[in-house]
C-alpha cells in the first residue's frame, strides 16, 4: 500500500512521565510507567489504520521523563521521527510543567492511571491545569474505577477515550501541510465554492491551490495523460459502467457518435483530475516534468457549472469514480473530491474519510418528505426508520458508488468498507446497481454522464457540514441517522419529482425531541447550506473531538452527551456544553493562527 501524498505519515508519540526523585521513588516506578506507554502503543497500533491501509505507528520516548532535560530529549526525538500526536501517560505524581509537552500545534492528551498507591490522578489534574493556564488545551483521560498498581490492563472507558483522541488527532495531523485543490472557482454563486484560503490555513494547516479549468482542456487537447492507462480505463468503463436511459426530450438527444466522444472526454477528465491532485510519474517519462508533480492535494473540487458544463461534458463521472473505492486500476483508497467545488462540504468529507477510512457521500440536502406528504403523493405509509419522515439526499450527478450499499459485513448487513476489506464481487455489485445516464442537457448543455442509483438497505450514517459565518468563523453541524430503503413504487414516485438521473439516498436522522432534532422537519430547517457530507457509521462524537482540536464550534448535533470528549479546558467555560464550546473556541482561536 503506497502513500500517495508527499511527506511522511504522522506518528503518535507516547511520553511516559515519572516522579524524578531518585534513590527509591523513581526506581520503583520505572517499570510500571514504561509498561503503561507500551500498553498504550499496543492498543493504538492494533486498532488504528490510515485511509491508505497503513498501520498507525507509535514512538515511545527512549526513557521515562522526570524533568526538563528528558522532556527536551523526547521532544527532539519526536521531531526527528515525524510525530504529529502526543499522548502522555503516568501512574504517579510528576513535576507538572517540567515534564510537559509544550508544542502548541500538536494535539495532546494525558492519561493518568487511577490507582491508590501513587497519585496519577493528582498529576493529571495538575498537568491539565498547567496546559489550560498556558493556553495549550489538552485532553484528560482517567479511568472510572480504581486499579491495582500491578494491573497492566486498560479499562474499557480509558480504551475508548485513548482511541477517540488518537483517531481524531491523527486526522488533524494528516491534514497539516497538505493541499485543497480548487479546479475552477465559484460554481453558480455557491458560497461554499468561494474557497477561503484563510480558513484552510488557520484552522486546518492546509494550503489552497487554484487551477483554472482551461488547464483541463489543455491536457485533453495536448494529450497530457498516460495514454496506456487511458486505453485501459476506457475499455474498463465500456465493459463495467452501464449506460442508463436517456431522459432528454427527443429534440435534445444526441447521436451515438457524440455520446461515445463524451465517454472518451469524461474518462480523460478523471485521469487529469487525479494527476492534478497527486501527480503522475508517467507524465515525466512522456516529457511533462512540471505536470507530473501534482499539487499534493488531500482533497479537491471541480467547479464545472456553468462555464465548463455549458460547453464540455460535466464532471459527474469523474467525481463519482474518484470518490469511489475502486476504478480501472483495481480496489484502492477513495479520493475526497467535491461537486461544484464546494470546499466547505469537502472538509467534512475529508474529516469523515480520515476518521473511518471509507468513501464519502456528497449530497444535496434536497427535500423533507413528511409522512403526510408521502401518503398524499404515493398512497403509501412510511414505516420503520422512515415513519417520522425522511430527507432526500441527492446529488446533481455524481456520488461514490460505495453508496449503493452493496458491500456487506460478516453478518450480511449493508456497509461501506475501507478499501482493503472490499471484495471483487462487491465491486461488481456496486457497478451492476449503478447506471450512468446521459446528462439532462437542460442542466448540462455539454452533456456527460450522471451516476444513477438508490442507496439500498439501512446503514448507520452521519451527515455533517462546515459553514462560515461572518464575525463568527466556521461552525460544524452534525446529524447522525440511518439510510432507509423505500419500496420501489414509493421511491420511483418521489425520485422522479426531482431528477431520475441522479443518485439518491433516503435519510432518517435520529431525533431527540428537542431543538434542531425535535423532528425531521427541524433537522432540514436548521441545516445551514444546500449540501451535506455523509459518512458511514455514527461518528458524531469523533467529529466533535476533531472540531475541538481545530477550535471549530459545533452548532448542531444529536450525539449522546456522555460520548462528547473535548479538552479539559472547555470545563472552565460554563456547564452548558454548547455555549462553553463556542466560548472556548473563540478564546483559544484557530489551531494554526
Amino acid at each position: 500500500m503506497a502513500y500517495r501524498l508527499i511527506g511522511r505519515l504522522p506518528k503518535i508519540g507516547i511520553r511516559p512521565v515519572i516522579d524524578g526523585r531518585e534513590e527509591g521513588v523513581r526506581e520503583s516506578l520505572e517499570i510500571q510507567t514504561m509498561n503503561m506507554a507500551k500498553a498504550a502503543a499496543k492498543l493504538i497500533e492494533e486498532n488504528l489504520r490510515f485511509p491508505g491501509g497503513e498501520k498507525v505507528e507509535c514512538v515511545i520516548s527512549d526513557t521515562t521523563i522526570g524533568g526538563v532535560a528528558e522532556a527536551a530529549t523526547c521532544a527532539d526525538k519526536f521531531e526527528r521521527e515525524g510525530v504529529g500526536v502526543s499522548l502522555t501517560v503516568t501512574p504517579a505524581w510528576c513535576y507538572g510543567t517540567e515534564v510537559m509537552d509544550s508544542n502548541p500545534t500538536i494535539p495532546k492528551a494525558v492519561w493518568g492511571f487511577n490507582g491508590t498507591e501513587r497519585p496519577g490522578a493528582v498529576y493529571l489534574a495538575a498537568a491539565l491545569a498547567g496546559y489550560s493556564q498556558k493556553g495549550i488545551p489538552a485532553f484528560g483521560i482517567y479511568g472510572k474505577d480504581v486499579q491495582d498498581a500491578g494491573d497492566t490492563s486498560i479499562p474499557n472507558d480509558v480504551m475508548e477515550n485513548v482511541l477517540r483522541f488518537c483517531k481524531a488527532a491523527i486526522t488533524v495531523a494528516q491534514m497539516k501541510g497538505k493541499t485543497y485543490l480548487s479546479l475552477g472557482y465559484t460554481s453558480m454563486g455557491i458560497a461554499g465554492s468561494m474557497v477561503n484560503p484563510d480558513f484552510f490555513q488557520n484552522y486546518l494547516g492546509m494550503r489552497t491551490e487554484f487551477v483554472d479549468m482551461t488547464e483541463v482542456i489543455r491536457r485533453i487537447d495536448q494529450g497530457i495523460f498516460d495514454k496506456e492507462e487511458y486505453a485501459r480505463a476506457l475499455s474498463w468503463t465500456k465493459e463495467n459502467c452501464i449506460e442508463g436511459d436517456d431522459y432528454n426530450n427527443p429534440e435534445k438527444q444526441v447521436d451515438r457518435t457524440r455520446k461515445d466522444w463524451e465517454w472518451e472526454v469524461v474518462v480523460k477528465m478523471t485521469l487529469i483530475f487525479r494527476d492534478l491532485m497527486i501527480g503522475n510519474p508517467k507524465l515525466k517519462d512522456a516529457g511533462y516534468g512540471e505536470e507530473s508533480l501534482g499539487r499534493n492535494a488531500i482533497a479537491g473540487g471541480f467547479q464545472g457549472q456553468r462555464q465548463w458544463t455549458d460547453y464540455y461534458p460535466n464532471g459527474d463521472f469523474s467525481e463519482a469514480i474518484l470518490n469511489t473505492s475502486f476504478d480501472w486500476n483495481g480496489i484502492r483508497e477513495a479520493f475526497v473530491f467535491a461537486t461544484e467545488n464546494d470546499s466547505l462540504n469537502a472538509v467534512p468529507m475529508l474529516f469523515g474519510h480520515l476518521l473511518t477510512n471509507t468513501a464519502q457521500i456528497f449530497s444535496d440536502v434536497r427535500t423533507y418528505w413528511s409522512p403526510e406528504a408521502v401518503k398524499r403523493v404515493t398512497g403509501k405509509e412510511l414505516t420503520g426508520l422512515a415513519k417520522d419522515g425522511i430527507i432526500h439526499l441527492i446529488n446533481s450527478g455524481p456520488t461514490t458508488l460505495d453508496a449503493t450499499a452493496q458491500q456487506r459485513d460478516a453478518q450480511g448487513n449493508p456497509v461501506m468498507k475501507p478499501f482493503w476489506e472490499i471484495t471483487d464481487n462487491e465491486v461488481q455489485k456496486c457497478l451492476e446497481n449503478t447506471r450512468f445516464c446521459p446528462a439532462e442537457r437542460e442542466y448540462f448543455r455539454g452533456g456527460g454522464y450522471s451516476s444513477q442509483f438508490k442507496t439500498a438497505g439501512e446503514m448507520p450514517v452521519t451527515m455533517s457540514r462546515i459553514n462560515l459565518v461572518k464575525g463568527l468563523g466556521p461552525v460544524l453541524q452534525i446529524a447522525e441517522g440511518y439510510t432507509v430503503e423505500l419500496e420501489d413504487e414509493v421511491h420511483d414516485v418521489l425520485d422522479r419529482r426531482t431528477n431520475p438521473t441522479w443518485p439518491t439516498t433516503w435519510f432518517a436522522p435520529k431525533l431527540t425531541g428537542s431543538g434542531a432534532f425535535k423532528d425531521v422537519y427541524s433537522v432540514m430547517a436548521n441545516w445551514g447550506a444546500n449540501h451535506g457530507a455523509i459518512s458511514y457509521g455514527h461518528i458524531g462524537a469523533d467529529l466533535i473531538t476533531v472540531a475541538s482540536m481545530l477550535r471549530i464550534p459545533v452548532c448542531m448535533h444529536n450525539v449522546d452527551e456522555g460520548k462528547i470528549f473535548r479538552p479539559s479546558a472547555w470545563n472552565a467555560f460554563g456547564e452548558n456544553q454548547e455555549s462553553a464550546d463556542y466560548r472556548a473556541c473563540e478564546n483559544f482561536g484557530p489551531l494554526y493562527k
